[in-house]
């Protein structure tokens, strides 16, 4: 007999080993008694058979920032099939039994890192981050950078870090609310190394650098930065280690300018897709974002197509007032008669609302269907405000 079901505490082993097949890696016999005592069951949905676990995927209750404001998000991750029972629609179904799961749990957003983008666009996620790699020599770096302030190092005072990256974070749509834990078990797990924070002249930290040098190469495994005076006065800490380092590696933003700034803007660099997101409940996410004030109400009519959760499939009417409150509930077929509308699937529409595509555009590549003065009001609802990820889960 197949069952769907969140997993009990003695399974956690189970998942566990999964994983480790699945992603090919090693735990010890201590990392592994860590991560039970991290992991909880409950948020763990297992697909089995006969009693025994075919695949299992995790949902970490988490937050992201959109248009400045905390949503509650819903992580996928670590999502894993036994060879012998793969191609057998488990994924799919767990991935089905997870969107309602996160809709009674008021997670009307999900974020994922997709295996391959393909898959997941099928279940309606959409890719909504990208993000640059940069590559300099150190003979690249620039020189004489003029910055007020002072450098001090953090170690792994996650509080002061947070400071600054909570401000940085909220500037990007999709970026995560991060605690205690995540700044000890993820970021400085992955990231490590070196933490070095820029404070102005009157004391305020107002940027920071993660990083790690090794066989003479700087690895930045994170900065973040409020204003440029932040980021010239941290890139001339960086630039101070070239007598250690014949090469610099970092990752940014999609939309960072740092070649521009450079003397020599022909480093190497490469723009990566990364992480994907779907909306979970299109009306509670709709009811929670912050459009664009207008100054006037104002009503669209837009068709979703969903195909794996059925209660976003349908014609919507969104009322969006003055003050940029959405209002949003099903509309009847004839309801609509004689008035303008859009229609396009859940990933489209995430795409959009985080940022990551504009509606011209969206309209321009035939993802948004519609006259193109329903578009163009769409594009003047939607804030202006790009998507970031600097994290992994």
């Amino acid at each position: 007999m197949d069952v769907i079901r969140t997993l009990n505490k003695d399974e956690l082993d189970e998942s566990i080993t999964l994983s480790c097949f699945a992603f090919q890696y090693e735990v010890t016999a201590e990392e592994r008694e860590e991560r039970k005592r991290r992991m909880d069951p409950d948020r763990i949905w297992g697909y089995f058979v006969d009693g025994k676990m075919a695949a299992k995927m995790h949902i970490h209750d988490m937050r992201a920032y959109v248009q400045g404001k905390q949503i509650r998000m819903g992580g996928v991750a670590s999502v894993a099939t036994w060879p012998e029972y793969r191609r057998k629609g488990m994924v799919a179904a767990l991935l089905e039994r997870g969107l309602q799961a996160m809709k009674e749990d008021g997670q009307t957003l999900s974020c994922l890192h997709p295996f391959a983008v393909s898959f997941y666009r099928k279940y309606g996620w959409e890719l909504y981050a990208d993000y640059k790699t940069y590559e300099l020599t150190s003979a690249q770096l620039p020189r004489e950078v003029h910055s007020e302030g002072r450098i001090v190092r953090a170690d792994r005072d996650w509080q002061l870090l947070d400071r600054v990256y909570g401000r940085y974070a909220q500037q990007y749509n999709g970026t995560l609310v991060r605690d205690e834990a995540w700044w000890h078990h993820t970021v400085f797990k992955q990231k490590g190394g070196q933490a070095a924070v820029y404070f102005d002249d009157a004391g305020d930290p107002r940027g920071y650098v993660l990083y790690k040098v090794k066989n003479r190469v700087m690895d930045i495994g994170e900065m973040a930065f409020l204003d440029e005076t932040a980021r010239r006065g941290l890139w001339r800490f960086i630039a101070n280690h070239d007598s250690m380092c014949d090469k610099i590696k970092l990752r940014a933003p999609a939309d960072d300018d740092l070649p521009f700034l450079l003397p020599d803007p022909r480093i190497v660099q490469e723009t990566v897709a990364y992480f994907s997101a779907r909306i979970v409940d299109f009306k509670g996410f709709a009811e929670q974002y912050p459009f664009e004030a207008a100054g006037r109400e104002e009503t669209l009519y837009v068709r979703l197509a969903d195909r794996t959760a059925p209660w976003n499939d349908g014609l919507f009417r969104v009322t969006v007032d003055a003050a940029g409150r959405a209002t949003v509930r099903e509309a009847s077929e004839g309801e609509a008669d004689g008035a303008e509308s859009a229609a396009c699937d859940i990933g489209t529409m995430a795409a959009m609302l985080l940022g990551y595509k504009r509606p011209r555009v969206m309209h321009r590549l035939g993802r948004l269907v519609g006259q193109e003065t329903e578009a163009e009001r769409w594009e003047r609802l939607v804030p202006r405000r790009s998507s970031y990820l600097p994290d992994y889960f």
